[in-house]
């Protein structure tokens, strides 16, 4: 009897012990933030963010479409969850969403989208460069054609489309004189974000109308900015500055060629269903039960 009533208790402790260990490596179980690519700019902001505002909250690792199918869960059963996020994107137009407020300005303000080249493209082949340098559109334009990818197309479907629809603003981008008959290759490197595949594919099929041939090469953010320093792409349209892609930019700045914002207006930070009740990132821990 003794010895059953000694062995009832190691177990009893040993089943303290475990609970305790287990409950401490949870935390009491943290919140999730659906994020996207390990490496994105977006993520690192989010990392900083939790340290910053303290957050219980761990972020989770996957891509743009897999963030983007887990908000479609998510919505569809009316459950609380919390991306990472970005404008333009579709998912604005298709599902009612919000920033959570950001006080202490870890995601930055307004940004812009630049085109970036490489060193010598402009000796090398300056119809191609001058396209690139002129080319600029709204977000409205970019989201159309996410959109339309979201909807079934084909990126180069997408943007023909979007192309044969918008003949005169395309036409501001293309040097005079220089509308066909134009030969030699281009290589354009773009993360495979929505907004960066719609963007890429509508400046590869105009340079192709223009008798180019063009390669799109999809890699992540650090390949593509140390490609374009590199000179391994002749350009990106993809740069999202001044903030996202601040650290990537600073590396190369003086080995390529910035022409400017070629979309303004973008925005990063955490978004939301704008049924959640809450409007700030500063009342995540407050609900982080709700964000499992």
């Amino acid at each position: 009897m003794k010895k059953l009533f000694k062995g009832l208790s190691i177990l009893a402790v040993v089943a303290l012990l475990a609970a305790a260990v287990f409950g401490c490596a949870g935390g009491g179980g943290k919140g999730k933030i659906v994020g996207i690519e390990p490496g994105a700019g977006i993520m690192k902001a989010t990392e900083k963010a939790i340290e910053d505002y303290n957050l219980d909250f761990e972020l989770q690792e996957s891509s743009s479409a897999a963030m983007a199918a887990s908000l479609k869960k998510a919505i569809d059963a009316k459950e609380w969850i919390v991306v990472t996020g970005w404008t333009p994107h579709w998912k604005f137009a298709k599902w009612d969403l919000k920033y959570l407020e950001d006080p202490k300005g870890v995601y930055g303000g307004e940004e812009h989208i630049a085109t970036i080249a490489r060193k010598g493209l402009k000796e090398d082949n300056p119809v191609a460069y001058e396209m690139l340098d002129n080319f600029y559109w709204a977000p409205a334009d970019m989201e159309a054609v996410m959109l339309d990818i979201q909807n079934g197309m084909t990126p180069d479907e997408a943007a023909q489309k979007w192309i044969k629809e918008n003949q005169d603003k395309v036409n501001e981008w293309i040097p005079k004189g220089k509308e066909t008959g134009n030969s030699g290759k281009v290589t354009l490197g773009y993360v495979e974000w929505d907004s960066e595949i719609a963007s890429t594919h509508v400046v590869k099929n105009v340079l192709e109308n223009m008798g180019f041939e063009v390669e799109p090469v999809a890699v992540d953010a650090g390949v593509m900015w140390t490609g374009i320093g590199k000179g391994d792409f002749d350009a990106i349209v993809s740069a999202w500055l001044p903030g996202t892609h601040a650290d990537y930019y600073d590396k190369v700045k003086d080995q390529v060629d910035n022409l400017g914002p070629n979309l303004e207006g973008a925005k990063i930070g955490l978004v939301v269903p704008t049924y959640v009740t809450i409007n700030s990132i500063e009342e995540l821990n407050e609900v982080k039960d709700k964000f499992k």
